[in-house]
C-alpha cells in the first residue's frame, strides 16, 4: 500500500521545527509492506494545502497530514479540508467535552481560540485525541481515505500507533509481506564494501534490495525484500543473512539495527561488565551516546572530561613530565587516561580520546583532526592513532564512534 504524507506549518519550511513525524510514520508502516510514496511540507497558507492534498489524492489512496490544527488563527488546516471533502463547520460534543478535560488537567482556563478546536467539518469522522485538544479527523472520498493529524510529535506518535494505523490496516487489508533486515558493518568504507559484496548483489533474487547507509565509522546494509508467501521471504532473507555473515566475519559487528553505543552496551551488559570515559576532544560525547540508552546505569559508572592538562594529572593520574615530553594528544597520554579513569571509578573497562578536533589548534606534525583513543578492558589497553577530515563536529562524531568500536572489538575478540 502507498501512503502521501503532507508535513503542515511555516515552522517546518524555516528550519525552526525539524519534521520528525513523516520518519515517524515511515518506520511503524514500512514493516508491514507499506511504503511512502511521497512527503510534501506546506505552508499554513490554504491554498499551498488545498493543492498539495489533491495532488496526493490522485496519486496514492491514502493521506497523511501533519500539523496545522492546532488553536491558533494560523492553523487552517480543518476548514481547507472542510473545503476539499464538503460539508459544515460543526460542534462535536465529544471534543468539547475532551478539550475542557484536557485544559483542567493541565490547570489551564480555555478559552476561545481553544474552545474553536471543537468544530469539525461534518465531512469526517472525529477520532478523540487522547493526549492533546486537536481532534484526529477522517475522511474518505472515491475509495480513498485521508486522515488530518496534529503537528505535536508525541501526541501523533501516540495516536498514529494506538489507533490510525491499525485502522488504516483494517481499511486496507494488505497482501505482499516485506521483510528489511539490517547489519551494521566496520572497517570498510562504503566503496570498499561495495565492490566486497558485488558478486553478492549479482546473484541476489531480483524481489531483493540492498541498501548502503554510511555514517562516519560504520556502514549500515539493509536488505529489502517482498514476497506474497511471507514465510518463503523469511527463508530467502536468512539465507542471504548467513551469506553476509560468511562474507564480512569480523568486520559485520551486528545483526540490527543499532548504533555502536547500543551494541556496546550490550555486549557490556551480556558479560557483566562496567566502563568509564575519559574524555579530552570529544568533550563527554562518548558519554552522551551511551546514557542515551535505556538501562546503560547497570554497566556505566561516569566520566572524566579532562579538557585541561591539570585535570588530567589530578584526577586522571597522568604523568606530568610524560604530557610535557609527549603531549596531551599523543599515545601514552590517552593509555594513561584510560588506565587511569578506569582505576578512578573502580570498572572493567574504560575508553579515552585526546585529539585536535579544530578549527584551531593544529600543527604541522598533529594537524587538526589528529585523535588519539584508547581502550582499556580487563588489564589490556590498545591505543590507535586517527587521522579525522571534517569539520569539528564531525571529527568528534568520528572520534566517537571509533573509540566505541574500539572497545566493541576488544570484548568480542
Amino acid at each position: 500500500m502507498k501512503v502521501s504524507i503532507i508535513a503542515i506549518g511555516d515552522e517546518l519550511l524555516i528550519g525552526q521545527v525539524v519534521d520528525t513525524n513523516s520518519g515517524t510514520i515511515a518506520r511503524e508502516i514500512n514493516p508491514d509492506g507499506w511504503a511512502i510514496e511521497s512527503i510534501r511540507v506546506v505552508a499554513d497558507a490554504a491554498d499551498q494545502i488545498e493543492h498539495a492534498v489533491r495532488q496526493a489524492l490522485s496519486e496514492t489512496d491514502i493521506v497523511l497530514t501533519t500539523g496545522g490544527l492546532g488553536p491558533t488563527k494560523d492553523d487552517i488546516t480543518k476548514e481547507t479540508l472542510r473545503k476539499i471533502f464538503g460539508g459544515e463547520m460543526i460542534l462535536n460534543k465529544a471534543v468539547e467535552k475532551n478539550v475542557l478535560e484536557v485544559m483542567r488537567k493541565r490547570g489551564l482556563q480555555i478559552n476561545a481560540l481553544t474552545a474553536a478546536q471543537a468544530y469539525v467539518p461534518s465531512s469526517c469522522k472525529v477520532i478523540q485525541n487522547r493526549v492533546g485538544t486537536a481532534p484526529l479527523m477522517w475522511f474518505e472520498k472515491d475509495g480513498k481515505v485521508l486522515v488530518s493529524m496534529p503537528g505535536v510529535p508525541f501526541e501523533m506518535e501516540e495516536m498514529f500507533h494506538t489507533d490510525i494505523f491499525p485502522m488504516l490496516k483494517q481499511r486496507f487489508p494488505e497482501t505482499e509481506s516485506i521483510c528489511h533486515r539490517t547489519f551494521v558493518v566496520a572497517g570498510y568504507s562504503e566503496s570498499k564494501l561495495a565492490t566486497i559484496l558485488e558478486k553478492f548483489e549479482q546473484e541476489m533474487p531480483g524481489n531483493i534490495h540492498l541498501a548502503y547507509l554510511p555514517k562516519p565509522g560504520v556502514v549500515r546494509l539493509r536488505l529489502t525484500g517482498h514476497d506474497i508467501d511471507s514465510s518463503r521471504l523469511s527463508a530467502t532473507m536468512d539465507a542471504l543473512s548467513d551469506k553476509l555473515d560468511s562474507i564480512l566475519g569480523k568486520n559485520l559487528i551486528c545483526k540490527g539495527d543499532k548504533t555502536p553505543a547500543e551494541i556496546l552496551g550490550s555486549l557490556l551488559k551480556d558479560k557483566s561488565l562496567s566502563v568509564a570515559t575519559a574524555e579530552s576532544c570529544t568533550g563527554g560525547n562518548i558519554a552522551h551516546e551511551i546514557t542515551q540508552i535505556a538501562g546503560s546505569s547497570s554497566y556505566y559508572k561516569g566520566s572524566v572530561v579532562a579538557y585541561a592538562n591539570e585535570t588530567k594529572i589530578n584526577i586522571l593520574g597522568v604523568d606530568a613530565e610524560t604530557l610535557e615530553k609527549e603531549g596531551a594528544v599523543s599515545e601514552p597520554v590517552v593509555r594513561q587516561m584510560a588506565e587511569g579513569v578506569a582505576k578512578r571509578l573502580s570498572t572493567d573497562c574504560a575508553i579515552a580520546t585526546s585529539g585536535i578536533a579544530g578549527p584551531s589548534g593544529g600543527t604541522p606534525e598533529k594537524p587538526v583532526g589528529t585523535v588519539w583513543i584508547a581502550a582499556t578492558c580487563s588489564g589490556k589497553t590498545v591505543a590507535k592513532l586517527f587521522k579525522f577530515a571534517g569539520n569539528r563536529n564531525r571529527v568528534i562524531n568520528h572520534a566517537t564512534t571509533m573509540a566505541e568500536l574500539m572497545l566493541i572489538e576488544m570484548i568480542k575478540y
